[in-house]
């Protein structure tokens, strides 16, 4: 039975996708150095990910820190399907690499040659490398699905694993005194399951609350990246990043994303209540391994 439906899932692709092939925008790894010089533009073209959902389509940018593709999907009248791209020189996308898909849309279906997963708002599914050919799917094309991707280079194969809700740890922070108090919820996480480099978390802010940090911090280690969403159209993030006595920010609109470099402070203040998704890629798995920066040293 699985054979057969192995072998009907590989005609199925092969006849709707096609040999299509696509080529990912590039982020090339930026020095502190570098970035000290940069105006606002150059800033948001560097680390600011934009236009992650494209109507019916999908958008991969892929970064030069720790090898980090970003990109997202929103299937609303038809299936879309993960490409094949020239930058990781493999005949699949995951040929060589693992993927968390978080769902942030309506319900949505993921279909891979191993099985079909169905994510209702908030879930997560798990791919590690070697699953093959994907699509993306929406049940409800009034309310599509919109796919948040994170995908980093993988040396085993661990099995996929869908993970309902907003994830099985949950963890209070931050106080109202400081308007920071949120909750984390770890995803995909050493206490939850094994992956070779991915941890994925979300964190919502209470209303009332607007930092998530209230103080910079470095994670010298790992790459990060943060997907900001939840928010009203007038609302914006205010992502703070730089050395911590070069300090920049950037101004980030719902569904945009950030790419957070190794020596890079990471900290926000939004205009209200937000909720994002930070993903992890590098030589550890630890959230909690960072170097702290005391607010006093920011300049």
């Amino acid at each position: 039975m699985e054979k057969h439906f192995r072998r009907d899932e590989e005609n199925r692709f092969r006849t709707l996708e096609g040999d299509r092939a696509m080529s990912m925008e590039i982020r090339h790894a930026v020095s502190p150095r570098e970035a000290k010089g940069f105006d606002t533009e150059a800033l948001r073209r560097a680390f600011l990910v934009d236009a992650l959902f494209p109507q019916n389509d999908i958008r991969l940018v892929y970064s030069h820190y720790d090898r980090l593709i970003l990109g997202g999907a929103l299937p609303a009248e038809r299936e879309v399907f993960l490409p094949v791209v020239k930058e990781t020189g493999t005949d699949h996308f995951l040929d060589r690499r693992e993927m968390v898909i978080v769902n942030i849309g309506g319900e949505g279906q993921v279909v891979t040659l191993t099985g079909t997963y169905m994510l209702a708002r908030r879930d997560a599914l798990y791919l590690g490398r070697g699953t093959g050919p994907v699509s993306f799917s929406s049940l409800d094309r009034s309310r599509p699905a919109k796919f948040y991707l994170v995908s980093a280079p993988a040396h085993k194969e661990i099995p996929a694993r869908l993970l309902s809700g907003p994830g099985s740890e949950r963890i209070e922070q931050g106080d109202p005194a400081t308007a920071s108090q949120r909750v984390t919820f770890n995803i995909v996480h050493p206490s939850i399951m094994e992956t070779c480099q991915l941890v994925v978390g979300m964190t919502v802010l209470a209303e009332g609350s607007v930092w998530n940090s209230v103080s910079g911090e470095l994670h010298q280690r790992r790459t990060e990246a943060f997907l900001y969403f939840g928010m009203r159209p007038e609302q914006r993030v205010f992502h703070m990043m730089g050395e911590p006595a070069e300090t920049r920010h950037l101004v980030v609109a719902n569904e945009q994303a950030v790419l957070s470099p190794p020596w890079s402070i990471q900290a926000g203040v939004g205009t209200k209540n937000y909720a994002f998704i930070w993903a992890m890629a590098g030589d550890n798995v630890d959230e909690r391994d960072i170097d702290p920066v005391p607010v006093e040293m920011l300049r």
